[in-house]
């Protein structure tokens, strides 16, 4: 590439949600995958690492803002208060300015985490966490009656527990629901016109599929449909002079046997649950449990998600937490615990500074830590393997004292999960494949190096990528790196200093008080929620 050719001055982003390196780089070198096999010769690519834990909610918005979650706020789908509620986490908790804050006009379609709408300069349509298309979810607003014009059968995700036996049925639901993703992508492109600055549209279909489906020639057939996306995208990026990075927010791969890690806690004396005194006492001697009181209700026609979303989550609450059932955290007593695992492997003490009903002293956190990471670290298959992996939430989130303590994941086919059970394992169920840490980046562009390998690439270095290779200024406090490997040496973006530029984000502490039965049901039917 010579000194003369130009420099893009827009980006697109397309996710692919869940996709990993070792079966695009199989199915690209195979033929079989011809548009991710031109990304791989016009331009750079490579594994991308993701965040630990490697989950959608951190994941997504640190490739939108090039930081970690202490710094862009997100620790999970749901956020745990002091009083040991926790509610979902919105748009509005993104402490750290996105891509689609800096350059303009955006065009952002179904990127996780993006709910509820916010006001920018283009469109949006936001993605999972929306709770329905009832919601206002689309800026401008009217873009909603275009879509359902348009799109009569659009949906923001799919109830998963219907389709565990019937996984025929469940591949033309994400089939269909691919393709009406896709039609968006073009009502947003018409939307864009010749007028835009950044795209950043994502597919979730293949982390959902995947976690039900892990059979490889069901797999290929669901991968040449991205392929041809991808197609798409690359011509209407080369038609419009502009960069291109396509990325996954972590990778994938088959599990065997969960493992419940609050479990191990119970049993070695750090998790106490509620004695069933009181109340739940004299409710669970008459047999009275969640399950028989729901159903009981159901069949006169009054819904979980009826009671949820009509009175007050107070209210629920503290009913709740009088009744007998699996409800993970309230069916633990804190004024007895030491630590509790919560959302993806995030591990807590419940120290006297940070919980209401705390029992640790600060000072004894290290410690606890010391002993939670030897405790987790001896769990072992019969082969004497180790089934879990720990991490220092200190390590992981520096900048943020409110970060989970621990960082509790299943590693290799073990999957870890967070429900109080009486077995240290179980079966996967209906789950066939979960997350693992490694995804893809490949970028194409006017200044990108054809047939590039980006190495040690993470999820916080597209953004500052992306910004440096269009002429943008990086945040000052980006963790993210800008990946010169992926420019030709004679290209402006190699040669050019990364000019840094302080950034903030206006806080929006307006409450989003929305039902958001659906998307719990949706998270529990992916496994993501207990």
């Amino acid at each position: 590439m010579s000194m003369s050719s130009p420099t893009a001055e827009r980006a697109f982003v397309l996710g692919f949600d869940g996709v990993p390196w070792r079966l695009i780089e199989q199915w690209s070198e195979e033929g079989e995958l011809p548009n991710f096999a031109r990304m791989r010769e016009d331009g750079a690519s490579g594994t991308l690492e993701s965040t630990q834990p490697a989950t959608t909610p951190l994941a997504w918005p640190s490739i939108a803002t090039g930081v970690w979650p202490d710094k862009h706020g997100l620790y999970g789908f749901q956020n745990l208060s002091s009083g040991y509620s926790h509610e979902m986490y919105t748009s509005h908790d993104i402490r750290q300015p996105t891509l689609w804050d800096q350059l303009s006009p955006a065009h952002v379609g179904n990127v996780p985490m993006s709910y509820p709408a916010t006001e920018i300069d283009g469109s949006m349509v936001t993605g999972m966490m929306t709770p329905s298309t009832d919601r206002d979810y689309t800026h401008p607003p009217e873009l909603k009656d275009e879509i359902e014009s348009r799109i009569p059968d659009y949906s923001i995700s799919l109830d998963y527990p219907d389709y565990a036996d019937r996984l025929d049925e469940f591949e033309i639901a994400v089939d269909d629901m691919l393709a009406d993703r896709r039609e968006l992508m073009r009502l947003q492109m018409d939307e864009a016109g010749d007028d835009w600055g950044l795209f950043f549209f994502v597919y979730t279909a293949p982390d959902r599929f995947q976690h039900l489906i892990w059979d490889m020639d069901r797999l290929l057939e669901h991968y040449k449909k991205l392929d041809d996306i991808l197609g798409e995208v690359m011509a209407y990026t080369d038609e419009h002079d502009a960069d291109l990075y396509v990325v996954s927010d972590h990778g994938f791969g088959p599990i065997e046997e969960l493992v419940y890690v609050n479990h191990y806690l119970e049993r070695d004396g750090y998790l106490f649950r509620e004695e069933d005194d009181g109340t739940r006492g004299a409710l669970a001697s008459l047999g009275i449990s969640r399950d028989r009181i729901t159903g009981a209700l159901e069949r006169i026609g009054i819904s979980e998600e009826m009671i949820v979303s009509t009175l007050p989550r107070s209210i629920v609450d503290s009913v709740a937490e009088q009744i007998p059932g699996d409800h993970a955290l309230y069916d633990v007593d804190y004024d007895r615990t030491v630590a509790f695992v919560h959302g993806a492997g995030c591990l807590y003490i419940n120290d006297t500074d940070r919980f209401d009903s705390g029992v640790v002293d600060p000072s004894q956190i290290p410690a606890i830590k010391d002993e939670l990471t030897d405790l987790f670290e001896s769990v072992t298959n019969d082969d004497g393997e180790p089934m879990l992996k720990v991490l220092d939430g200190d390590e992981l989130f520096p900048t943020d004292d409110g970060s989970p303590d621990l960082v509790v994941n299943g590693r290799g086919v073990y999957e870890a999960r967070n429900a109080l059970t009486g077995e240290p394992t179980g079966d996967t169920g209906t789950y066939a494949a979960s997350h693992r840490s490694e995804g893809i980046v490949l970028c194409r562009g006017p200044s990108v190096d054809a047939g590039a390998t980006l190495r040690g690439a993470r999820v916080v270095d597209i953004a500052p990528t992306l910004l440096h290779g269009i002429g943008e200024p990086v945040p000052e406090n980006a963790d993210g790196r800008v990946l010169f490997d992926a420019f030709d040496d004679a290209a402006t973006p190699s040669s050019t200093k990364v000019e840094r530029t302080g950034v903030s984000r206006t806080a929006n502490d307006e409450a989003v008080d929305d039902d958001f039965t659906d998307v719990e049901d949706r998270l529990k039917g992916l496994g993501y929620m207990e």
